[in-house]
């Protein structure tokens, strides 16, 4: 019996029986086996910088991309996008790739470069990249299949970052841009100490109605105003939304202390205004700007004193 139970127990340690053991190794052998290969591919690429960077500019040149930046700042930027690469090929942490990513969009981006070149920039390097390990691998099946299976997923990821960074920023910069579009399409004129002029031409959409409450608040505060003459002259027309919107500004603008003249308002406007069942006992309107700002002027005590025409006689 115990002959036989021997030969069983010697039987099962041949056949693997007792994985346990093994299997609780296998996870750490892999990782181990993974590192040692991802660190002989970076120290391959690192070796070859210089010859990979210079071939990665000549096809990104050739490919027509970036072509508003000059040679010498093409090599620059590749060189520090290479090294940041590596740096997440080996540590696997994108944290120092992505800063990047974001500074260098914001400087190419002002530039004209688009989404596209920058996905072909990464794309051509990651080319780049692989072609050198099929050169030096490439009789060694083995060896390259594991150094692709080790490559292949951080350089997906890697392309990824940049892509993703690069359209996070281009849709920053045209936030950016869209905000400082508004604040020059609707400004808050000071014409006189308390007084302000809002001056409003387009179309009014929701979000334009909201930023326009706000720069008007900000204005009054800033501008210690008393009466504010906002001119809807230039506006052909606001749906229900807006015009309730008008209205809560107005609301909002007496509150922070300044009374609200409504000027320039057109008849489809008017018609909105008392379908919507706008209480206009609230709303001071006057028909035109100057109007406007000559009703202002008294609210804030000014006078308008007629000169005798003689006094502007020129001496002759």
């Amino acid at each position: 019996m115990n002959a036989q139970a021997d030969s069983k127990s010697q039987t099962h340690r041949e056949r693997g029986a007792f994985p346990r053991a093994a299997q609780a190794d296998a996870p750490a052998q892999t990782e181990a086996v993974y590192s040692d290969v991802l660190r002989e591919l970076v120290g391959h690429l690192r070796q070859q910088r210089s010859q990979l960077c210079e071939e990665w500019a000549r096809r990104i040149m050739s490919a027509a991309f970036l072509s508003t930046m000059t040679t010498e700042e093409i090599l620059v930027e590749c060189g520090a996008v290479y090294d940041n690469y590596l740096g997440t090929l080996e540590t696997g942490s994108t944290e120092a790739l992505e800063a990047y990513a974001r500074d260098l969009s914001g400087r190419i981006i002002p530039r004209g470069v688009e989404t596209y070149e920058v996905v072909g920039i990464v794309l051509l390097l990651r080319d780049v990249l692989a072609r050198s390990l099929f050169g030096k691998y490439g009789e060694h099946r083995e060896i390259l299949e594991r150094i692709l299976d080790a490559y292949e997923p951080a350089a997906n990821r890697i392309a990824n970052t940049v892509a993703v960074g690069f359209v996070q920023e281009r849709e920053r910069i045209i936030r950016q841009q869209q905000e400082a579009i508004l604040k020059l399409s609707t400004p808050v004129l000071p014409v006189r100490e308390r007084l302000l002029i809002l001056p409003i031409i387009g179309i009014i959409d929701p979000q334009r109605a909201r930023q326009l409450t706000e720069q008007l608040l900000n204005g009054i505060r800033l501008n210690r105003a008393k009466v504010v003459v906002i001119d809807l002259t230039g506006v052909s027309g606001v749906d229900a939304s807006v015009a309730n919107h008008l209205v809560q500004t107005v609301e909002a603008s007496r509150l922070v202390g300044a009374e609200v003249i409504v000027t320039g308002i057109s008849p489809e406007i008017a018609q909105t205004l008392v379908t919507i069942g706008v209480p206009l006992g609230k709303m001071a309107t006057v028909g035109d700007l100057q109007g406007g700002i000559e009703e202002a002027e008294r609210l804030l005590g000014y006078k308008v004193v007629p000169i005798d025409n003689k006094s502007l006689e020129l001496e002759p």
